[in-house]
């Protein structure tokens, strides 16, 4: 039964990102997140003040600009695997990031400010927002465990995050404050960026590079664990299918996670063509959601049975997944199931 739901989950994917996929270049859309030439690029474009770099990470171009810094300061391992640092696997998290700006995700959900939205401040990220508090996980933590791991060598000041209005307690805010609070989380981020500083750019060999994206997806689902009981309260403030479709996406993470998936950025910008364009709203049922595609709807029923089987089976889909992907036979194929999704 679970190879069943897998395999119609597969099938059901591929159909379903042809279209999205023609759809998406047909409009041209750009390769990088959205105002991504206007963030900075460098860690002193940040403001500095009393010897620290304030970074105010409720901002999308300040916590896109942090995404900058984390490429930039990285692109020097991926040269062999690509121009323009289109290589680097670090992409996934930016142009995550980049959709969720797009489709209106990291807005205050709850209406009660003009957080994120076109006739307020547009370009404020809402800590009532799930998916902006999840992201959070997923920008600051890497960043200030790159920060710890040397990847900007001495730096002259400190870093200092800003705290959001609510929620305080939710996030640390520099590199001690979460070391302290979430000592084993910022391992795993730090060996990631140690495995890269510890080898000769010039010697980043594709052997390396499965080392490097096993570290990096390990980090990346221990980020979403720690956060997804955390703002578990926050599911409150959005649709029925909107959060359901949070949680089936998380759960999704885990199964491509499993196979060492480059998040580079051609290979991200396929696998996204496929997500939902806008947020989900009360009356939207799958898979007849109607200004949606088909193929869409059919994407996001896919994912709802994935993450459905998933729980039923009490995550034994998951690990009989892992367990087939535990060689690198086996992650090949599972990969290619992956890139036939975003390339058929």
């Amino acid at each position: 039964f679970d190879i069943h739901v897998l395999l119609i989950v597969t099938v059901t994917l591929s159909q379903a990102t042809a279209t999205a996929q023609s759809e998406k270049d047909a409009t041209g859309e750009d390769v990088y997140p959205p105002l991504w030439d206007l963030t900075p690029e460098n860690l002193l474009d940040f403001p500095v003040k009393d010897n620290k770099i304030v970074i105010n990470a409720w901002n999308y171009q300040e916590r896109l600009g942090v995404y900058k810094n984390l490429l930039n300061s990285s692109a020097k391992y991926f040269t062999a695997f690509g121009s323009q640092n289109f290589g680097n696997i670090l992409w996934g998290l930016p142009l995550q990031h980049g959709w969720q700006f797009r489709t209106g995700r990291l807005a205050d959900p709850s209406s009660v400010t003009s957080c994120g939205y076109e006739d307020g401040d547009l370009l404020c990220i809402s800590v009532r927002s799930w998916w902006s508090c999840m992201n959070y996980y997923l920008a600051i933590i890497p960043f200030l465990g790159a920060v710890e791991a040397g990847l900007f060598g001495q730096l002259q000041y400190e870093i200092e995050i800003l705290p959001p209005e609510e929620r305080r307690a939710d996030f640390c805010y520099s590199v001690a404050d979460c070391r302290s609070r979430i000592p084993k989380l910022m391992d795993k981020w730090k060996d990631y960026f140690e495995v890269n500083n510890s080898v000769s750019p010039a010697t980043f060999s594709s052997f390396i590079l499965d080392d490097a994206l096993h570290l990096m997806w390990r980090a990346h689902v221990a980020s979403i664990a720690y956060a997804l009981p955390k703002f578990q309260d926050s599911l409150k403030y959005l649709s029925d299918p909107e959060a359901n479709f949070g949680e089936d996406w998380a759960n999704a993470v885990d199964f491509i996670a499993a196979t060492h998936f480059s998040t580079d950025l051609q290979t991200t910008n396929n696998f996204q063509a496929f997500l939902p364009p806008k947020m989900l709203v009360e009356g939207d049922v799958l898979p007849s959601i109607s200004d949606f595609s088909p193929q869409q709807n059919r994407v996001l029923l896919s994912l709802r049975v994935l993450h459905k089987a998933n729980q039923l089976t009490g995550g034994l889909l998951l690990k009989l997944w892992q367990k087939a992907m535990s060689t690198e036979a086996g992650r090949k194929i599972g990969r290619k199931l992956i890139e036939d999704l975003a390339s058929s």
